[in-house]
């Protein structure tokens, strides 16, 4: 059974960093583009980062671009999101995506191929 577990969320002081990780069991999602959303109180999730299934492209939300940098190993199996500058407007659950075309975690067409369970991440003033 596929699955991909988050870890690294926490409570932190605005300014300050976090790093989350994510790992996906399963050879499939070594060839997939793979992101990270979030979910604030009362809000619909929301695209965060992606990046595709070598690493050679990068893609953020206009709010996180120049804080939060994502990656993943060689072996293609887990992502990171280190996020720097950290805000109280970033406090959210963050969810790890994976999906076959980077296009839909972009634009949302359809429903995302596989989600984590999150990682709760608050950020105080």
């Amino acid at each position: 059974q596929v699955q991909l577990v988050e870890s690294g969320g926490g409570l932190v002081q605005a300014g300050e960093s976090l790093r989350l990780s994510c790992a996906a069991s399963g050879s499939t999602f070594s060839t997939w583009p793979m992101g990270w959303f979030r979910q604030a109180p009362g809000k619909e999730r929301e695209f965060v980062a992606a990046i595709s299934w070598d690493g050679g492209s990068t893609y953020y939300a206009p709010s996180v671009k120049g804080r939060f940098t994502i990656s993943r190993t060689s072996a293609g199996n887990t992502v990171d999101l280190q996020m720097n500058s950290l805000k109280p407007e970033d406090t959210a659950v963050y969810y790890c995506a994976a999906d076959r075309y980077v296009d839909n975690m972009l634009h949302r067409w359809g429903p995302i191929g596989a989600w984590g369970q999150g990682t709760q991440v608050t950020v105080s003033a």
